[in-house]
């Protein structure tokens, strides 16, 4: 049940974040910043690809990823290739997701990312919130910008 939950969370989510780079008017929008804003959609949309490319496909699909997270909020990349490049992510976080069995759920996550163990449950529910997260910062990003 929380395979299933999971993957199409991930999968809804980032198509969701798709949809909301598609509805740019302008794509030169997508990556706006201003004084207040230091985030742009595209450099969000970026860190997303890294953090679940690296977190949930590297660390538990063995994917062999190599995140570069300072290039996540530095480069520009065309629309088309941030959708390309979120379209795989989804695929690589479903293939890692689908190796899972119900025992690995309550396994220690591989990493030490808050300063101490959590399950790959609480992990993978914290990315999820942090996909979440990002994706609202992205709708909110274009409906302030792109008016």
């Amino acid at each position: 049940m929380m395979l299933e939950s999971l993957r199409k969370l991930f999968s809804r989510d980032i198509d969701k974040l798709k949809e909301e780079l598609l509805a740019y008017s302008d794509e030169s929008l997508i990556w706006y910043i201003d004084n207040d804003i230091k985030n742009s959609a595209g450099n969000l949309a970026l860190h997303l690809v890294g953090n679940l490319n690296w977190f949930i496909g590297s660390q538990i699909g063995n994917s062999g990823y190599v995140r570069e997270r300072e290039l996540e909020f530095l480069k520009e990349a065309s629309r088309d290739a941030l959708l390309l490049d979120l379209e795989e992510t989804k695929r690589v976080v479903d293939r890692s997701l689908e190796k899972m069995t119900n025992s690995s759920f309550e396994e220690t996550y591989p990493v030490n990312v808050f300063g101490e163990e959590m399950s790959t449950t609480y992990f993978l529910l914290h990315l999820s919130s942090h996909l979440s997260y990002h994706l609202g910062q992205v709708n909110y990003h274009r409906r302030f910008f792109d008016s």
